[in-house]
């Protein structure tokens, strides 16, 4: 067994999430409040995963929000942090951290995200942006199932499927996250059951482990 600590940002909704359990799932809820994107900046009874553990780190402060979504904070779809791989994670540098090798055995999965060639093909829009690679440090499933927190974190569940370049136009690894919780739960927004909810993470974990192009999880620390 493996005991994980995590620290407890001082702007984090203190229950976590907990208010929102049995809101409804919905795909990208949020947007700019303007073309091209009209959905609204900030909404508390839809959310996907990622939305849902932004707004709780935000604890529900849409100038909060803005600053984990989007480059500096400015609300645009170009600045948006599209991709946990390559733009979010080093974005909200001084809110997370990996800290998944303290815990566990790791290994390294690499990613390349092609942000061009996916603002060409899922928004029919030209942009300067060069292919970034990412070197992700995480913990294989079968270790991930006997993690133990003391206090939350954030996990990200990996994937490794070639497939999806030709469907987006570029490569993913990050296909999933929520809140590791002390309790054992996984709170996060499931696409799956189309609300937020809790599940038990070594059940979550179990069920991942009967694909092989599931790889394992990542570990984030929510700094002070």
């Amino acid at each position: 067994m493996f005991l994980l600590f995590g620290c407890v940002g001082g702007n984090v909704d203190p229950d976590f999430g907990a208010k929102y359990v049995g809101a409804k799932y919905v795909l990208d809820p949020l947007g700019e409040g303007h073309a091209p994107d009209t959905d609204p900046l900030i909404r508390f009874d839809a959310f996907d995963c990622a939305t849902f553990v932004e707004t709780v780190l935000a604890d529900g402060d849409v100038q909060k929000l803005n600053k984990i979504r989007y480059a500096d904070g400015v609300p645009d779809l170009v600045r948006r942090n599209h991709f946990i791989e390559t733009d979010w994670l080093s974005n909200n540098s001084d809110i997370v951290q990996n800290v998944s090798n303290r815990y566990a055995p790791t290994a390294i999965h690499t990613v390349t995200i092609d942000k061009k060639n996916w603002f060409r093909v899922m928004h029919n829009m030209d942009t300067d942006f060069s292919p970034r690679t990412a070197r992700l440090e995480y913990i294989p499933y079968k270790y991930a199932a006997d993690i133990k927190v003391e206090r939350p974190v954030v996990v990200l569940f990996l994937r490794d499927n070639p497939k999806i370049r030709d469907k987006i136009g570029t490569d993913l690894a990050v296909r999933h996250m929520g809140f590791l919780l002390p309790n054992g739960v996984l709170r996060h927004a499931s696409r799956r059951t189309g609300a937020v909810v809790e599940t038990p993470f070594r059940e979550y974990v179990q069920r991942m482990m009967e694909s092989e192009k599931n790889l394992g999880i990542m570990i984030l620390e929510i700094k002070k």
